[in-house]
């Protein structure tokens, strides 16, 4: 446990995963991966056929565990359930602009972002530096009052940066991660304080997603009299209850890091098959990510074990 509160950046890809080069392409994201702390957060069934626009809200959603005041109005906000949390927003999807108010976060226009700063600076530390001055960091250093206790960037479908495709998107992802690393070293105050997640998800789910990116356990895919024997995986349960809805394929990649708190595993490269086999985390429900992250930041109670 750190001696003082984390602050926290979630780089949420939303369908991006599917465009991350596993050569040599993509490697600050790999080298992240080779860093952080790596798994899975298990998604549900959509309920019924969904629009592009309602999956891109329905999906945020279950990452702040919101997803039933999608539609009617929040009973509490996200400053209410967690302690006072600060948090923002970057997006220049308009459903999420909406949603996001709704729940108490401050929104802020992707584009203003870019615009701020060149475009052609492809390592993208101006804006890094940018979105780290909001969260308390600057020049290096921490401050002691921040605007923000926890920053999100949204980017992917139907957030193309600079109106790229998925490639291009992933690229400009690749580079800012690399800018948010050189900024947040191993020892340095940055690092010792700023808790990085990176989310990337598949976004609608393909054809032959299922067979691709199950995160059934083998022993479950067998035709074996033993397999009734073995327990469901905490993803599957709730409040002791198995879920009735977990979707068993095509989950969102996490990769988290921050010095001295989170753990290193023997994931090397941000990916499904790398994640499944070496990540340390397994995986979890996505609505369980924000309360993981708030105890990170004092803004909530341990959740699980």
């Amino acid at each position: 446990m750190a001696d003082k509160p984390s602050r926290s950046l979630v780089l949420y890809g939303d369908g991006l995963s599917r465009f991350i080069d596993q050569s040599s392409h993509n490697h600050h994201l790999h080298s992240l991966a080779s860093l952080s702390s790596c798994g899975l957060l298990s998604l549900p069934h959509s309920p019924h056929p969904e629009t592009e626009d309602q999956r891109i809200v329905t999906e945020f959603a279950l990452l702040l565990d919101a997803s039933s005041q999608i539609d009617d109005p929040p009973k509490q906000t996200l400053p209410d359930r967690f302690m006072g949390m600060k948090a923002a927003i970057f997006t220049k999807h308009s459903g999420l602009k909406s949603f996001g108010a709704n729940l108490g976060l401050s929104v802020i226009q992707l584009d203003e972002l870019l615009k701020q700063h060149s475009s052609e600076s492809q390592d993208g530390d101006d804006v890094a530096a940018e979105v780290l001055k909001l969260l308390g960091f600057q020049e290096g250093k921490v401050q002691d009052n921040s605007q923000f206790d926890i920053v999100f960037l949204h980017v992917g479908a139907g957030e193309k940066v600079d109106g790229s495709e998925g490639n291009a998107d992933v690229e400009w992802v690749d580079a800012f991660v690399g800018a948010i690393l050189r900024q947040a070293q191993p020892g340095s105050d940055v690092g010792s304080r700023l808790h990085l997640s990176v989310v990337m998800s598949y976004g609608k789910v393909l054809e032959d997603d299922e067979s691709k990116f199950s995160v059934l356990k083998k022993v479950d895919e067998k035709d074996s009299c033993f397999s009734m024997l073995y327990p469901l995986q905490s993803y599957a349960m709730k409040g002791g209850v198995p879920r009735k809805d977990v979707r068993p394929h095509s989950p969102m990649l996490i990769a988290q890091l921050q010095h001295a708190v989170t753990r290193k595993d023997n994931a090397q490269r941000f990916s499904y098959q790398d994640f499944v086999e070496n990540g340390g985390n397994l995986t979890i429900p996505a609505d369980r990510f924000l309360h993981e992250l708030a105890f990170k930041m004092w803004k909530a109670p341990k959740y699980g074990a």
